[in-house]
């Protein structure tokens, strides 16, 4: 051998340094030393704390092992054991996550819920351990989902794609998570609306409210399915989606007895639903609300009055407000014919909303016809109706309204308004009205005046009940507002634009009572100074 392979053979192998272990290496990864954090470890996650933590592992073995060598007799020895030594400091516990309960922690969940929703709150949390699994599963958190496929907005074949992925995980969701759902919403499915409600005919018997907006291929069978499957399903929601009057009506012939709210989008095809409706259909309906949506519809809706009033005669008394809406519409009230007997009305309407930004028919006959046995209605919009006078308003027999709209927001002709009246409004329910809405009314100035000074009168001890005013466009005097905010303390909203009567950098809407309060305070500076 020659003398350099021999030297090398006789050469020690060097020391291979000892393998770390994973908990050294992310030690010195997330809490190095000399740093001000350190790991705790739990049963299903590893936190970085701060402050200085309890000695690591190996180092409490090192510990322990050193502390089993028998100190060698000597002074130094016998005045280190009679040193105090310090107690450990007690670190977080381990098992925080598993000693919660689980009843406090689907509580909490529940608040998140509540605020935000299910998803995708709950699915996420189902992943931190199996604690927040086992609570996240819980059925009552599902009670209310809203359902929209990915890739809304992009060509036909993605937005097929990306319901059929969502599709997927709907069929274990569903079935899994659904069995105490009651309020589902499903936006913008254009292909697989019909796979959904099939799924969720089976699993959720407990549903009570179904919202589709911007869905299409709905057909008569998928809801006359849900119907059958759902017996406690009341309230149907179909605003903005294309559905067949054939599928509605269908429904209603299934579910109509039970059916407490509507929501449907007029077109061509309301003339078959609303005959449904008219024909006692839904005896029990607390709420419809008819709107035309985004686009307009020119066809006008001719409603007969009374058969309506005899069709739904519930709009009976309940737990939840009487509610009929008719929002942007161009209808036009059936004449009643010579010797007909008006109809029943309705007596227990809470709202009324007639609102509308096309040509309106609505007239003081037609409003006597509607709310002439209202007396509990609360809520009254008007906004568009420019036919309507404050002498037929002054006749309708509730006493406590509260909300009234009467805002004229696209009047070409203005010189049809009415210049007086406005008293007669503010005389009768200035103790009730909370919300009043005059915006782009041709009411004069003195008229004004006398209307808000009905604010005034309000017996000691108590105080009007005002909390929004709406004046935009009117000709109200600087005198009038200011007199009209110091005597309602409670106003938080208060519009004044385009009022030609006030002074420059005050015609602007004021949100608040610290800005309402500051508007007083230049309306007054800018008054005239008694001489």
């Amino acid at each position: 051998m020659a003398p350099g392979a021999a030297r090398r053979a006789r050469r020690r192998p060097r020391s291979m340094p000892p393998a770390r272990s994973a908990e050294d290496w992310w030690w010195e990864r997330l809490a190095p030393s000399g740093s001000e954090f350190h790991l705790q470890q739990s049963d299903s996650m590893l936190l970085v704390l701060s402050g200085p933590g309890p000695a690591r592992a190996h180092a409490q073995r090192r510990a322990a092992r050193r502390a089993q060598r028998q100190p060698l007799p000597g002074p130094r020895a016998a005045a280190a054991e009679a040193r105090p030594r310090p107690e450990p400091q007690p670190g977080p516990d381990p098992g925080w996550g598993d000693r919660l309960p689980l009843e406090i922690l689907v509580q909490i969940f529940g608040l998140l819920v509540a605020a935000e929703g299910p998803m995708p709150f709950l699915g996420r949390a189902a992943r931190v351990c199996r604690r927040w699994h086992e609570a996240a599963a819980q059925p009552a958190l599902w009670h209310t989902v809203t359902l929209s496929p990915p890739l809304v907005g992009r060509p036909t074949k993605g937005e097929s794609k990306g319901e059929k992925k969502l599709l997927a995980s709907l069929e274990w969701l569903i079935p899994n998570r659904f069995s105490q759902l009651q309020r589902l919403t499903l936006l913008h499915w254009k292909c697989q609306v019909h796979p959904v409600l099939k799924l969720a005919s089976e699993s959720c018997r407990q549903l009570t409210f179904l919202k589709l907006s911007d869905c299409h291929g709905l057909t008569p069978d998928t809801l006359v399915m849900l119907a059958k499957a759902c017996p406690q399903l009341h309230s149907l929601d179909l605003q903005h989606s294309m559905v067949e009057s054939t599928a509605v009506v269908s429904f209603l012939e299934e579910a109509g007895c039970r059916m407490r709210r509507l929501w449907l989008t007029y077109s061509s095809q309301m003339t078959a639903i609303l005959g449904a409706l008219l024909g006692s259909c839904c005896p029990q309906l607390q709420v419809l609300e008819v709107s035309t949506g985004i686009s307009r519809n020119t066809i006008p809706l001719q409603l007969p009055v009374e058969a309506l009033q005899k069709g739904c005669p519930q709009l009976q008394p309940g737990p939840h407000p009487q509610v009929l809406r008719l929002l942007n519409l161009m209808w036009l009230p059936k004449p009643l014919g010579r010797g007909v007997a008006p109809g029943p009305g309705f007596p227990v309407l809470e709202e009324l909303c007639l609102a509308s930004s096309t040509c309106n028919f609505v007239s003081n006959e037609v409003l006597g016809r509607l709310l002439h046995s209202s007396p509990r209605l609360r809520l009254l919009d008007l906004r568009g109706c420019a036919r309507i006078t404050p002498a037929g308003l002054h006749h309708l027999p509730c006493q406590e309204l509260e909300h009234l709209y009467l805002g004229l927001y696209d009047t070409s002709d203005r010189l049809s308004l009415a210049k007086e009246g406005s008293p007669l409004l503010t005389q009768k329910w200035y103790c009730t009205l909370r919300e009043l809405d005059l915006s782009g009314q041709g009411f004069s100035e003195k008229d004004l005046e006398q209307a808000l000074a009905a604010f005034l009168g309000v017996p000691r001890g108590s105080q009007p009940a005002l909390c929004s005013l709406n004046l935009r466009g009117t000709r109200v005097m600087a005198s009038t507002v200011s007199s009209v905010i110091s005597s309602c303390p409670g106003l938080v909203y208060l519009n004044l634009e385009s009022c030609r009567c006030l002074p420059r950098g005050l015609k602007r809407a004021y949100r608040g009572p610290e800005e309402v309060q500051w508007c007083l305070e230049q309306l007054l500076a800018s008054l005239p100074s008694p001489s």
